[in-house]
């Protein structure tokens, strides 16, 4: 009885150890299941995108195999991503999370100590009733760089773009409530309030109407004008080749406690970096890619472009 009991207990041990070690071997990393050309997932297909490549070549240079948590964020007042990213995380979803923006606000210790989790792919009915006990978010080195880029109809698609203030005297469409609208009626004291014409986010066709002829350009982020290419390859729309000068650099966020992980991240980022390798997994994406700029975490700049008349 006592050697079968020895037995039971070196098995379960065995087991343990065997547990602990194919969960060492695997690196999962949670990614928006709607984020195109950074990250996409269609039930039943495999997921595709600029993170999902970065991911596969990570997990490879660890040698581990790459698990993607893919989960949906939903944009309303009341969804917050950096309390999505932490419950993620703090509940062991994943261990990193992609393509995360770098704000000074994003990057604070969360203000409540817990959070429900966003919808994610196996969730069950209790999983989005839980809260989790948040911990504290710590960013990798960047990889990319996001932000706002001019977009040309087709009637316009001579005009040269390299300032904001170069959209003077065209018909220019944008949704309301977003930061390009308050960049745009703001710029130089209201200089091109005037020439603007506000749309309604999901109701409105903005890159739509600019197809049709109705406006001559738009400002927008850029990796959304990138996936409706993608959806649009015959579309006539054309990229200024203007980028706004500020914007949010992106990158990986992990729970502080994940130091060792994020050092042999950061090491591989680099590398990838320098190699051309991240330019080029953008490319295969259909990623326009601007390489990371300082500040690495972005403060309160576009508040003070903004009162300074966004100029």
């Amino acid at each position: 009885m006592r050697r079968l009991i020895h037995y039971a207990a070196a098995f379960l041990m065995l087991s343990a150890s065997s547990a602990v070690q194919a969960a060492d071997d695997v690196l999962r990393i949670c990614l928006d299941e709607n984020l195109p050309p950074l990250s996409v997932h269609h039930r039943g297909k495999p997921g595709s995108g600029f993170d999902v490549l970065l991911g596969q070549a990570i997990a490879d240079r660890l040698g581990r195999k790459l698990e993607i948590q893919w989960y949906e964020s939903k944009l309303d007042e009341d969804s917050s991503p950096a309390l999505e990213a932490n419950a993620l995380l703090s509940d062991g979803r994943c261990s990193l999370l992609g393509s995360y923006a770098f704000t000074q606000d994003g990057l604070v210790a969360p203000g409540v100590k817990t959070a429900k989790l966003p919808d994610y792919d196996g969730a069950t009915r209790d999983d989005r009733r839980r809260r989790i006990a948040l911990g504290m978010l710590t960013p990798s080195k960047p990889y990319l760089f996001s932000t706002l880029t001019v977009v040309i109809g087709p009637s316009a698609k001579q005009r040269r773009i390299t300032d904001i203030g170069d959209l003077a005297g065209l018909k220019l469409a944008i949704e309301s409530g977003t930061l390009a609208d308050a960049i745009l009626m703001t710029f130089d004291k209201g200089r091109l309030i005037d020439d603007i014409t506000h749309l309604i986010p999901t109701r409105d066709d903005l890159l739509g109407a600019l197809e049709q002829g109705k406006f001559e350009a738009t400002l927008l982020d850029g990796r959304r004008f990138d996936a409706y290419r993608a959806a649009h390859p015959d579309s006539k729309l054309v990229a200024s080749g203007y980028s706004y000068p500020i914007g949010a650099n992106r990158g990986y966020v992990a729970l502080s406690s994940a130091t060792e992980l994020l050092a042999s991240v950061n090491k591989i980022l680099a590398e990838l970096e320098s190699s051309g390798d991240l330019a080029r997994f953008a490319a295969t994406a259909g990623l326009t890619y601007l390489p990371p700029r300082e500040p690495i975490i972005l403060g309160d700049a576009f508040q003070k472009i903004i009162r300074s008349g966004a100029r």
